[in-house]
């Protein structure tokens, strides 16, 4: 008889969180090394924004046409297929020649990244009362890690050995994560019986019905457009003067943002104290403060440093929130409304991406977060109002 998802230790908890960390850190492996690679292959500084919003792009696709899948077939089949496109994606990252190539693999990436969105949802449909925190924090701070350490990675192996050596690893990284899944994940088969085509329409229906579903979709677009915005050009801005940093040094705030671990691991227990909606509204404010220092200290040092400290800390503190909050609207259409909600998120998200470098041109770092900033506000309106 295979184990009930309350039943897993916190072995089993752990290396679940390992793998999102590592599925999820492929969406962000491209934002450090967006200067040597447009150096490489040929592509104005305007353009390379595409880059890491066409993986963005890949993994809200499989949010709408793949994520629902877990409330009807078996999520540890799902994750091995999901296994290998990541691998063939990143095999054809790892030699393409032309941006319109590698364009094409960050799309299958992002496709394949899904892997997060089929475990996360899992947790949070066999946990229960206070028990439902905790776990989501849990594997909310490995995709934190993920997301974190993934420019670090990235920007350390690519100044070493080559951008292309980064989607070597992460190829090879595919192969042992997916067989690792396959293994201790339950092979569960899930209640609900319904078509693929009823399934994608009970998309919108789901929205229009839970009020609580859109402002948590709306709150989370927002600030997950102004955290890429802001990680989609550190890379630039800190390569300029006065800073003149290599690829290795500028993923090195991936360290610095690691206070998201923080307030991934807070946030469970601020959700049992405070309630969900509180505790995402203040997680904003603190997103706003972080913004708000860097318009004032863009060429110092210790305030990029403070302010992606109080950006990644708000960041996914929220986030932890709000998924929790989602996860509480239907039991029977966890994969469903965490789809919904999620695609919103990583719509945002390349919305972010590709305009955050656009801004970055136009107005330079100050000017993108200012605009971050200001834009925040309506999130936290969203969030407040009843």
């Amino acid at each position: 008889m295979q184990p009930t998802f309350s039943e897993l230790t916190k072995k089993q908890l752990f290396l679940l969180a390992c793998a999102v960390a590592a599925t999820a850190a492929n969406l962000y492996y491209t934002q450090p090394i967006l200067p040597l690679i447009g150096e490489s292959l040929g592509v104005k500084e305007s353009a390379l924004g595409a880059i890491p919003a066409l993986a963005q792009i890949g993994y809200a696709i499989a949010i709408i046409f793949i994520s629902p899948l877990g409330d009807v077939v078996v999520r540890r089949k799902i994750i091995a297929l999901l296994s290998v496109l990541l691998f063939v994606g990143a095999s054809i990252a790892s030699v393409s020649s032309h941006i319109m190539m590698l364009g094409v693999a960050c799309v299958l990436i992002g496709l394949s990244a899904n892997i997060t969105q089929q475990i996360i949802p899992l947790v949070g449909s066999m946990m229960r009362g206070d028990k439902k925190g905790p776990a989501i924090a849990t594997v909310m701070t490995g995709l934190t890690v993920g997301i974190l350490l993934s420019r670090t990675i990235s920007g350390t192996i690519a100044t070493h050995f080559g951008w292309r050596a980064v989607f070597i690893m992460s190829a090879l990284l595919a192969g042992l994560v997916g067989l690792m899944l396959y293994l201790i994940l339950p092979n569960q088969k899930p209640n609900l019986s319904m078509s693929y085509t009823a399934l994608l329409k009970s998309l919108l229906q789901l929205f229009k019905k839970y009020k609580t579903l859109r402002k948590a979709t709306y709150t989370g677009m927002i600030w997950f457009a102004a955290f890429n915005a802001l990680w989609a050009t550190l890379a630039l801005h800190v390569s300029e003067a006065p800073f003149y940093f290599n690829a290795q040094q500028a993923g090195m705030f991936g360290i610095v943002a690691l206070a998201g671990v923080a307030g991934a691991k807070l946030a469970g227990k601020w959700v049992n104290q405070l309630g969900a909606a509180k505790s995402v509204s203040y997680s904003i404010l603190i997103i706003v403060s972080g913004f708000a220092l860097s318009v004032f200290t863009q060429n110092m040092l210790w305030g990029l440093v403070a302010s992606i400290l109080l950006i990644d800390f708000g960041v996914f503190s929220a986030q932890v929130a709000n998924q929790v909050r989602v996860f509480s609207i239907d039991a029977q259409a966890q994969s469903r409304v965490n789809s919904i909600y999620m695609l919103g998120y990583y719509i945002g998200g390349a919305i972010g991406s590709s305009t955050g470098v656009t801004l970055y041109s136009l107005f330079g770092w100050s000017g993108v977060s200012a605009i971050a900033g200001a834009v925040l506000i309506i999130s936290l309106f969203i969030n407040s109002f009843r």
